[in-house]
């Protein structure tokens, strides 16, 4: 309930590149329920086999009038072309190929079950900050009571200071930019769902939402009509206390992804049921939902996102959760397929069956589509697996021989059972032209707007990080948002930009570019 601040170093076994590595050759190795299934197949086929080739080695030397030579080399064929080899390849190298695959698109598949159970999934559920919306919010509005708006700002800092989320790293960073020094909040706690509490020169503070604040029996009735307002436009209104009254709102809005609207349209064209699970207050929330054309689940404690998953599961859905956060981990393991995204926690991360690098919603339609072909094409191996010993068997125990004279002998018998094996392969290796539908539309977008790292070297103070600021955003197609305590810049780029204008930029303000990430 309070916060701590850790350091954590980490080993080269323990960096991403190495992490990929270790996912995409864990899937690979795993077995899908249907391999399960062809396992089974196979373990009931090779004794049928076995007995087929004996009952026709008997059959042509005690009723047939042939040498036993003949028998023989019926019944070597027999085994010979029905070897399952192209059966037990039908599944581990759709998968292997289907993964490798998916970690090229930036989808990191941890499990070949997981990949099955994606293109059977009938609803899903996604986290709506940092997963429909770009997770990056701002302060576009404060309203004060009693109160100046730098003295609201400086209370709402302070408290949110020692907080993780989003919303409040947005106040904080409000705070800097107007120069609002930070006052020493006293017995910090997190109320989770709420928001927090503390205490400033001994009187308490809240921040948080409407439920914290009917819990400490603050009046909301001078701002009830304001908030309202604001959710019904899709804003985050946070509600501040300050000695058990009100003291104002602080508006923070967070923009939708560009690609959260058409990624929701083809999940839904999919055929399935697309849900928004958000602890946001239900107005705001439903402003979202509408104009997404999705059903809501609002004011949901962090605590109780996975009991929604179960909900749905116990009406027999399957279900698919994406999330990023620390308090979607729960979730994440709970759903049929959990999905995380790279821009959120490790222990979502650690918690999904999915990754994706790219933080967008349209990978994970990608990847339903990717399950789809690999599932296609695992039970088109099984079938051509099948068709080979289906035509073979019967010609190899001379079924026709007393009507044609069809006969197989046991070197064309191995040559047709390795072509099997190698048509299975071949037709596997086929998903490595798997395009996703939207490949090309996430490519345009990440041209059109690009994100880069800037690393600076000479800034010292919040006057420095405003000239940077300055330098850079009056750059047309160009927003930054500069980070003091990192020396660094975050830009967005609505197109491409040469980097010597960036530091031409950055240089001319009177500082240093180290490199760009």
């Amino acid at each position: 309930e309070g916060y701590i601040k850790v350091k954590v170093t980490h080993t080269s076994q323990e960096a991403t590149l190495s992490q990929i590595i270790e996912l995409v050759e864990e899937a690979s190795s795993s077995k899908a329920p249907i391999a399960k299934l062809a396992d089974r197949i196979s373990g009931i086929f090779v004794p049928i086999v076995i007995v087929i080739s004996l009952v026709t080695f008997i059959l042509w030397m005690t009723l047939g009038q042939q040498t036993f030579h003949f028998a023989l080399t019926c019944a070597i064929a027999v085994l010979v072309i029905s070897c399952p080899c192209a059966l037990g390849l039908a599944t581990p190298t759709a998968i292997m190929v289907g993964t490798g695959k998916g970690a090229q698109l930036g989808i990191l598949i941890k499990s070949a079950e997981n990949l099955e159970l994606l293109s059977k999934a009938q609803s899903i559920i996604l986290d709506k900050t940092g997963t429909i919306t770009q997770g990056k919010p701002q302060v576009t509005q404060i309203e004060a009571l009693h109160m100046s708006e730098d003295e609201l700002l400086t209370l709402a800092a302070s408290i949110e200071n020692s907080s993780q989320h989003p919303l409040a790293k947005a106040i904080v960073a409000y705070a800097k930019e107007k120069k609002i020094s930070l006052q020493k909040v006293e017995q910090f706690e997190m109320l989770s769902g709420k928001g927090l509490k503390g205490w400033i020169h001994g009187k308490m503070i809240l921040s948080g939402n409407q439920r914290l604040m009917k819990e400490h029996d603050i009046d909301l009735s001078p701002v009830e009509a304001l908030a309202q307002q604001l959710s019904n436009h899709g804003k985050t209104p946070l509600y501040y206390a300050y000695d058990g009254q009100i003291i104002g709102l602080i508006v923070v809005s967070d923009v939708l992804k560009q690609t959260s609207a058409k990624a929701i349209e083809q999940l839904k064209a999919m055929g399935l049921s697309v849900y928004m699970l958000t602890g946001d207050n239900r107005l705001t929330a439903n402003a979202i939902g509408k104009e997404l054309g999705i059903q809501v689940i609002a004011e949901v404690l962090p605590q109780d996102k996975e009991k929604h998953i179960r909900d749905l599961q116990a009406q027999n859905q399957r279900v698919i959760m994406v999330g990023d956060g620390i308090n979607d981990a729960p979730a994440l393991m709970r759903a049929d397929v959990g999905i995380a995204m790279t821009s959120g926690t490790d222990i979502a991360m650690d918690s999904a069956d999915i990754v994706l690098m790219k933080n967008d919603l349209l990978d994970v339609v990608n990847a339903i589509e990717l399950s789809h072909a690999v599932l296609k094409n695992i039970k088109e191996n099984l079938f051509w697996a099948f068709f080979y010993n289906v035509i073979g068997i019967p010609i190899a125990a001379g079924l026709f021989y007393p009507f044609f004279g069809w006969l197989l002998d046991p070197m064309f018998g191995a040559a047709a059972m390795s072509l099997s094996s190698v048509f299975v392969v071949s037709n596997a290796l086929r998903l490595r032209f798997f395009k996703p539908k939207y490949q090309n539309q996430i490519r345009k977008q990440e041209v059109n707007q690009m994100e880069k790292k800037m690393n600076i070297e000479g800034m010292m103070c919040p006057h420095c990080q405003k000239h940077v600021s300055q330098a850079l955003n009056s750059i047309e197609g160009v927003k930054a948002t500069v980070d003091l305590e990192n020396h660094c810049a975050y830009l967005q780029l609505d197109h491409d930009i040469e980097e010597s204008l960036l530091v031409k930029a950055v240089e001319d303000a009177g500082y240093s570019v180290k490199g760009f990430e």
